[in-house]
């Protein structure tokens, strides 16, 4: 028998981006196991060859009744994003709910001593990526009658709250974020598009490895004496939120592992 989730869900088209690792990931897998007959699933980010390996875990575990789709894109790339839903084959275009969870970290510098190249990637990665995506699949949300129709669930940070040193640009980016979906959530207050924010606290995914542009050890060292969060906590939280009643909202999310408070307020263990 399927669940209260699983029915709101089935017959919906998802589209996720950063879904080749962390918790774009396991959305994916989230939303496929939440409703595992008739649903399908479009994954976007950089590595088409890790999205069609998922594709595949994805048709083993749970058989038929979920499609995936991968597609190679860069949502930094303002001209991939614009051709995107054309891009699609047309009985995939009907979107139903935008999970923007691509968005990265890179470096720990401090001011004045900030990478140009680094603040450009995390603004046109973070913001306007996240901006562009949203542009293009809005108009097929606002397409459908009654005022339209859609969920566009955003993923933040907790950075996007309280800024910590060395973090200026990433925590910018993910405030702006947080502006955004408060301006877009008042901007389409008639209509039956839900904005959705979550702001994850630390979580253990590639996102330090990155930061630290590729050195593992330093990236194990921000994990070392706690217990972070894992990619499947916040993609628990992000089916949650996408499968509640349509007119149920559950705008504002902030999660933290147990070890922490803050930004800056962790407890590590000696």
């Amino acid at each position: 028998m399927s669940s209260p989730a699983a029915k709101r869900l089935e017959g919906k088209t998802i589209l996720i981006t950063g879904a080749s690792s962390g918790i774009g990931r396991s959305t994916a897998f989230e939303f496929a196991r939440t409703c595992p007959n008739n649903l399908r699933l479009i994954l976007t980010a950089r590595r088409i060859e890790i999205l069609e390996k998922i594709a595949v875990e994805i048709h083993t575990e749970l058989g038929e009744g979920v499609k995936v789709f991968p597609v190679q894109l860069d949502v930094s790339k303002p001209d991939q994003v614009r051709g995107l839903v054309n891009a699609l084959p047309e009985e995939w275009r009907e979107i139903d709910i935008l999970v923007n969870n691509a968005g990265l970290a890179r470096g720990v510098s401090r001011a004045p001593n900030i990478s140009e190249d680094d603040m450009t990637t995390m603004f046109a990665t973070n913001v306007t990526g996240l901006i562009n995506m949203t542009q293009a699949i809005l108009p097929i949300f606002l397409e459908r009658p009654d005022g339209g129709r859609g969920d566009i669930i955003n993923i933040g940070s907790g950075a996007g709250r309280e800024a910590y040193p060395g973090g200026g640009v990433y925590c910018a980016t993910k405030a702006a974020v947080r502006s955004f979906s408060d301006s877009l959530r008042k901007e389409l207050i008639a209509t039956r598009i839900r904005v959705i924010e979550i702001d994850p606290g630390q979580v253990e995914t590639e996102f330090s490895v990155i930061r630290y542009y590729g050195d593992k050890n330093k990236a194990d060292a921000v994990y070392a004496g706690v217990q972070p969060l894992a990619a499947e906590d916040i993609a628990e939280i992000v089916v949650f939120t996408a499968s509640r009643r349509e007119n149920v909202v559950v705008a504002d999310t902030l999660v933290y592992p147990s070890h922490q408070a803050g930004a800056t307020a962790l407890h590590r263990k000696s």
